[in-house]
């Protein structure tokens, strides 16, 4: 049964464009309210097909209700709750409206059953987080959205260039399991892979998302790469470029995140991580790796979303994120720091935390498929993802130095959607049965086995001995002010280069060009001129002539007519007939 006229994805988008209308508590009551009606909405559909619109002999369907389309639905909507009651207090109308726009344009992806409304989808998507990433208002933000919208539009090309190479060649603009056959899909997977992150196009996300505010971030850390990430379940499970892909994305963010200074540019690359776990799952192919990576996804979006919003917090009450300008904030803001350990136990996949229950279904499907080499891949990972995001997050803002700096708590509504997310995040750890329920395939896994809970404690263990060992003897790398080069570099130098080659090479050319054309052209403008002045003067002195001027009263008009034609001031009217008789007497004369 479906209560609501609206697909989900339009009960955001346009409940979005009213928030500027209102104000107060009716705003904050109304934004809470939309992400509610979207998940009841949820809870009543029925598994099938609905929504669907005719259009220029096509079917739009925007409601592709299963199992797997129902689960991302369900974590995007409990992370638009979340996200909009963490920016509660902010006055910014185009964060609000973005987000929840960005939101929607999400939920339309996930439940679109056709290539054009998802295509539509994916563009309202870049378009809306963008904003979000410019919401700060700074140099550096404008910057960083203009890089990242180039880089979604180029995506979004190459995924509607594959589109319509697909749909010339099956007839139809339906979708579901694609496989890597043809240049059509080729050119599908690289659009798609483009919003996971994927290596080696991924540089966009570190470079975007540290830009946002500390409210904006919580958004864009939830939808794009894990939108993809469905999409990737959807269209090419069992790919085993995915696997490679994967591989690469779980090991080397690591390095990149030890090496950062910046809080939330550690929680970028640990985010694009988390992520390649998800693709490694999608390659394997088999039903508990899709499972896996599912679940994985669903777990990752709120204890990624509950360090973001710690970061966030940090950063609205002491104006900063730098590791080496942070230190001893536990002592003003013990609760935000509870909440950012518990982010940092589920990400590090700890017993009784989300994490564990997700990630470790990856990790087996690895060693069931006798995949050694990506199974060792994926335990140096998780140690890593502990030495990082585990680790170093809290210890760097909370704890190690003493920065002497005494910030109060964020406000209540923040730290209730904190609280809310851990609580998320220790139920999903403690109580497995109903997420594993929600997978797509039926699920024979107990993650809570002694092998299992022994093995994820042993590299808990060395990850923190290790850290710990790097501090106390002075080899960890140092915290410094400092920039990273990756992968974007290479663009970069390249995108400079080209366009110098643009400058003095076809600018040069187009300039040689318009001066050889303005010296002919030149000749026929003067013809013209003298043509149009000699037209005016005849048809001008005859109506003078008419009214009675002669004399010095005529070459006066004569005089002024000149004038105006040589200055640009002729009266309209004159012109008007000036050239409508030059125009009558070119027609005449062919």
């Amino acid at each position: 049964m479906i209560n609501s006229l609206l697909p989900p994805a339009f009960i955001l988008v346009i409940g979005a464009i009213l928030i500027p209308f209102l104000g107060g508590k009716t705003k904050a009551a109304y934004m809470l309210a939309l992400p509610v009606v979207v998940f009841i909405t949820l809870l009543n559909l029925s598994l099938g097909n609905t929504w669907i619109v005719e259009f220029w002999g096509y079917e739009l369907i925007m409601g592709r209700v299963d199992k797997l389309s129902l689960i991302f639905a369900y974590v995007f909507t409990i992370m638009t709750f979340l996200g909009v009651l963490f920016a509660l207090q902010v006055k910014d109308n185009l964060q609000h409206v973005a987000g929840l726009i960005y939101a929607g344009s999400t939920l339309g992806v996930v439940l679109a059953g056709d290539f054009l409304s998802l295509y539509l989808f994916w563009e309202i998507m870049a378009v809306s987080s963008t904003f979000l990433i410019i919401a700060s208002r700074t140099r550096e933000s404008r910057e960083a959205g203009f890089r990242y919208i180039l880089v979604h539009l180029i995506g979004g090309l190459f995924l509607l260039a594959g589109i319509v190479l697909y749909v010339q060649k099956s007839g139809t603009i339906a979708f579901d399991y694609i496989g890597l056959t043809g240049i059509e899909s080729y050119l599908i997977f690289i659009g798609i892979a483009l919003n996971a992150a994927a290596i080696p196009l991924h540089a966009w996300l570190p470079d975007a998302y540290p830009n946002g505010t500390p409210t904006s971030t919580v958004f864009l850390s939830a939808f794009t790469t894990k939108s993809a990430v469905y999409l990737l379940i959807r269209t090419f499970p069992g790919a085993d470029i995915l696997i490679v892909i994967g591989a690469l994305m779980v090991s080397l963010p690591i390095f990149y995140a030890v090496l950062e200074n910046d809080i939330r540019r550690v929680l970028s690359y640990s985010l694009m991580n988390q992520v390649g776990f998800m693709l490694v799952g999608i390659g394997i192919g088999t039903e508990l790796a899709l499972n896996g990576a599912v679940a994985h996804a669903f777990c990752h979006i709120i204890y990624k979303a509950l360090l973001f919003m710690a970061a966030g917090s940090v950063l609205q009450m002491t104006g900063k994120i730098k590791c080496t300008e942070l230190g001893g904030l536990y002592k003003t803001m013990p609760l935000t720091c509870v909440f950012c350990m518990v982010g940092a136990l589920s990400i590090s996949a700890f017993p009784f935390f989300s994490g564990f229950v997700s990630k470790s279904m990856i990790v087996s499907a690895s060693g069931y498929e006798q995949l050694f080499i990506v199974w060792l891949i994926l335990q140096f990972a998780s140690t890593g993802v502990v030495d990082h995001a585990g680790i170093k997050v809290p210890f760097f803002t909370f704890f190690g130095h003493d920065s002497g700096i005494r910030a109060k708590e964020p406000p209540l509504n923040m730290l209730i959607a904190m609280g809310i997310a851990a609580s998320l995040c220790i139920g999903l750890g403690v109580f497995y049965k109903p997420l594993y329920n929600m997978l797509p395939f039926p699920v024979h896994y107990v993650p809570y086995t002694g092998a299992h809970v022994v093995g994820q404690l042993q590299l808990l263990l060395f990850g923190a001995l290790a850290f710990t060992l790097l501090i106390l003897s002075g080899y960890y790398v140092p915290e410094v002010r400092s920039k990273n080069i990756d992968a974007d570099w290479t663009y970069r130098m390249f995108g400079r280069f080209a366009y110098k080659v643009m400058d003095k090479g076809l600018n040069s050319l187009n300039r040689i060009s318009e001066w050889v054309l303005i010296r002919s052209v030149k000749g026929f403008s003067s013809f013209f001129s003298k043509a149009a002045v000699n037209i005016a003067l005849f048809v001008s002195v005859n109506l003078w002539l008419l009214l009675g001027y002669r004399g010095k009263r005529l070459e006066i008009k004569k005089e002024k007519l000149y004038n105006d034609f040589s200055e640009g001031t002729l009266p309209i009217g004159i012109g008007a007939a000036a050239a409508i008789s030059f125009i009558l007497l070119i027609f005449i004369l062919t």
